[in-house]
């Protein structure tokens, strides 16, 4: 089977699948940075505020801890019932806690309640106690149910005082403004993350507009036809003293440089064209005259020798395949230069049949197949041009598949409700190498130039050319054991009027 066009890819994403855009990652960025910096102004804030507040505590603490040793070695005199315990010095808080012990033995252990009552310790806190480091800075340590409190111990005549105050405020605090800290910073960061957006996606406002243009040319047909390439990124967006500046000038010059390499190409194409249809034209006066000067002379093959008659037999038989080769390149030159087809109405049914019937007579070692709709199917066109796009698909599927390979020819409407028609057969299908080139210009199945066939190679670009020249469509679907050519078409509102399609061609099945 004759190779035939992939469809044509869509546009390119501008990211890949999972990748974040350059606008989000901006924006992202930002907010993450905000984030660490609040997070260490946080972290600073606490340690430096845990340092000033231990501080103070350890002032009070090294206040009541010579309170305690004072009254402990120098009790008050007239005071009944106050001995030489340190927890009744005077000016001790709520919360106070002293202990004071001799060897292993514990004379004194109790706190002050929040009513400034004093209460006892348990044996294993009054243990705990014991371990405090003598004659030394502050230190901390944990009472359990008590919490944690700061303690100092100093050594009297006779024992140890410890004196103690609890760190539940310094704590306290710590948790507040930590709290507070992390209120701040994330309405700061959340509002940022807002006016961050905001400010990214204005900022790059210039660079979505060059990437509007780059995307509009991208849309475009640049590799056939004449091309107007008049998309340029706006002035605004092209000032060199900015990053976004820079690439849309550039992107400036590089549209200019492709529309200028359009440009020639077109005119090339345009002189390419004009002398393939003045050679074609002119080409047809003498062919015709060989053919008649060759026609004339086989009149008298019985009064020439053998080789002289084959001779003229050839002449006659190659000046008519130049002639049909002359013809399709006069079609396609016409054609491309826009020429207007003519207009009527026609039945796509009857063409078909009628197609289907030429075929099956010119190829009968084929299977043949004709499936038709149950109602005329009509398109507005060039009857001539559309049988000769019929033609072409089945003469193309009749030549590059062998004797005995089934080809189905189907007539019906798509969803939209156009014209379809497919010619699909069970040949072995075409290299997948050769499908981008089905529709070109002397494409052909081979790589050799043998005319054994009697194949131009301009089949499938004539047909393509002339259903594109009715806002048509063809496209090809291969694989080995299944090629199908499918031709889109318009079609006649139903309001207009049916033609009947005649009988069936004999020897050809129909289903419908």
């Amino acid at each position: 089977m004759a190779p035939g066009p992939v469809p044509t890819p869509g546009p390119r994403r501008w990211s890949r699948p999972g990748r974040l855009s350059l606008r989000t990652r901006l924006t992202g960025s930002m907010v993450l940075l905000l984030t660490f910096v609040c997070l260490v102004i946080g972290v600073a804030s606490e340690i430096a505020l845990r340092s000033f507040l231990t501080g103070q505590i350890d002032s009070q603490l090294s206040a009541a801890s010579a309170r305690a040793h004072d009254y402990a070695n120098r009790p008050p005199d007239g005071l009944p019932g106050f001995g030489p315990d340190p927890l009744n010095a005077p000016g001790q808080a709520s919360g106070t806690l002293s202990v004071r012990f001799t060897g292993d033995k514990v004379l004194y252990a109790g706190f002050l309640s929040v009513k400034g009552l004093p209460e006892g310790l348990s044996a294993e806190q009054e243990t705990r106690l014991r371990s405090v480091p003598v004659d030394t800075p502050p230190t901390s340590l944990a009472l359990g149910e008590l919490g944690d409190y700061r303690l100092q111990a100093v050594s009297i005549p006779g024992g140890v005082v410890v004196t103690g105050l609890p760190l539940e405020p310094v704590q306290d605090t710590l948790a507040t403004v930590g709290w507070i800290l992390f209120g701040v910073a994330a309405a700061g960061v959340t509002g940022a993350g807002f006016l961050g957006a905001f400010a990214v996606r204005r900022t790059l406002r210039p660079l979505d507009r060059v990437a509007a243009t780059a995307g509009r040319v991208s849309a475009m047909r640049l590799d056939r036809g004449q091309v107007a390439l008049s998309v340029r990124v706006p002035e605004i967006d092209t000032d060199p003293r900015t990053e976004v500046g820079q690439v849309g000038s550039a992107l400036n010059h590089m549209l200019g440089h492709i529309a200028q390499a359009l440009e020639a190409r077109q005119a090339s194409e345009t002189r390419v064209r004009r002398f393939v249809a003045d050679a074609s034209h002119e080409l047809r006066t003498p062919l015709s005259a060989i053919r008649g000067y060759a026609e004339l002379a086989g009149r008298g093959s019985a009064l020439v020798p053998p080789e002289v008659a084959r001779s003229m037999s050839r002449i006659q038989s190659e000046a008519a395949r130049m002639t049909t080769l002359v013809e399709d390149l006069l079609l396609l030159a016409r054609l491309d230069a826009g020429r207007p087809l003519e207009a009527g109405e026609a039945d796509l049914t009857r063409l078909t049949a009628d197609a289907v019937g030429d075929a099956h007579v010119a190829g009968p070692e084929h299977r043949w197949e004709l499936r038709l709709p149950p109602e005329p199917v009509l398109v507005r066109g060039d009857v001539q041009r559309l049988h000769q796009v019929l033609a072409n698909l089945l003469s193309n599927a009749r030549t590059h598949t062998p004797p005995g390979t089934t080809v189905i020819t189907e007539l019906g409407r798509s969803r939209t409700g156009a014209a379809v028609l497919t010619v699909t057969d069970d040949g072995p299908g075409i290299a997948p190498e050769l499908l981008p080139s089905v529709f070109e210009r002397f494409a052909r199945g081979d790589s050799s130039r043998s005319r054994i066939a009697g194949s131009t190679g301009l089949g499938m670009a004539i047909a393509s050319a002339i259903v594109v020249a009715h806002h048509g469509t063809i496209e090809v679907h291969s694989r080995p054991g299944h090629t199908e050519f499918a031709v889109h078409l318009p079609v006649i509102g139903s309001s207009q009027r049916v033609h009947s399609f005649g009988t069936t061609p004999p020897q050809v099945e129909i289903r419908r």
